[in-house]
């Protein structure tokens, strides 16, 4: 059981409990949301309350989820871009609006349950049943290649690579602005925003983990720039938090930037594209590199701002 502890700001004054416990806990469905206020597991200044109470600016509202239980993840034949498969693993190029894996009132439609279909029992047990298989991830709203493995031994050995910063990941992104530098490395420290769970951000050493960002710029326009990422570590958000960090969110983030700032009205969240990936093989123990194309709404991105 987790429990967390929220305290009501004036920009959430007079919202619903449920919808403000829903921004808060974006990963939670409003159905489950509402199964915890049944059951008496959301508490606002230690009273019960039900579905539709309205906050008043400095309520404590104290939310406690408990911890998942094993259940049965519906295999779902979802159409899936295999870049590659073998009998140890597949690359995935995932599109945008894909979630990776299954989470607690949400266990339909994603990448998990794609995989069950296509692979049935061949799929790595690490991570339990809600993730099988899943080595690392990348957001909802990011396109582009991941990496998935079908065995306990497979699993372990991509896993240590990442855990040694050994991974191949470049990614593509367009930002806003201009970066002063051509290319340059960002090195901070990254944990869990103060006041808002479903962000991250730059952090004291003592407050968050080592994230290492190097970036180059490909190409400037007028109000945009197209830059190539590499990743040295995989802190959550991590290419996010960095770019907004250096005054340059993402074109089409809205949890790091604006909304105002993304005038494409076909672009929906952050233009980031994981482009290549590369690793030791951990059959053959030779170093794999796979690529991709920019997806389509990219390219379109690109050819639109130039």
């Amino acid at each position: 059981m987790e429990n967390f502890m929220l305290t009501v700001k004036s920009e959430n004054n007079k919202k619903r409990i449920d919808k403000f416990l829903r921004e808060e806990f974006p990963e939670l469905s409003r159905s489950y949301i509402h199964k915890l206020i049944e059951k008496n597991l959301v508490s606002v200044n230690k009273k019960k309350i039900s579905k539709n109470y309205k906050l008043a600016e400095n309520d404590a509202v104290d939310v406690n989820i408990p911890d998942p239980e094993p259940c049965e993840i519906t295999a779902e034949n979802i159409p899936l871009n295999i870049v590659y498969e073998d009998s140890d693993l597949l690359i995935i190029n995932k599109p945008k609006n894909m979630v990776v894996h299954p989470a607690p009132g949400n266990t339909s439609g994603t990448l998990v349950n794609a995989l069950l279909y296509h692979c049935k029992n061949n799929l790595s047990g690490i991570n339990g049943v809600l993730r099988p298989g899943i080595v690392h991830r990348i957001d909802k709203d990011t396109s582009g290649l991941l990496i998935v493995a079908k065995n306990d031994n497979s699993h372990k050995f991509l896993a240590n690579q990442i855990k040694q910063h050994s991974f191949t990941r470049e990614y593509r992104a367009i930002i806003i602005g201009k970066l002063k530098n051509q290319k340059g490395t960002i090195e901070t420290h990254i944990g869990r925003h103060k006041t808002n769970r479903k962000k991250m951000a730059v952090t004291p050493p003592t407050d968050g983990k080592k994230a290492i960002t190097h970036y180059k710029v490909l190409e400037e326009f007028d109000k945009y720039s197209h830059i190539k990422l590499n990743l040295e570590t995989g802190r959550t958000h991590q290419i996010r938090v960095h770019m907004a960090y250096l005054g340059h969110p993402i074109l089409g983030d809205e949890v790091y930037g604006s909304a105002k700032q993304n005038p494409f009205k076909f672009l929906v969240g952050q233009c980031l594209h994981a482009k290549k990936i590369g690793f030791i093989h951990p059959s053959t123990l030779e170093y794999v590199e796979f690529d991709s194309e920019l997806p389509e709404y990219f390219s379109k991105l690109l050819d639109i701002i130039k």
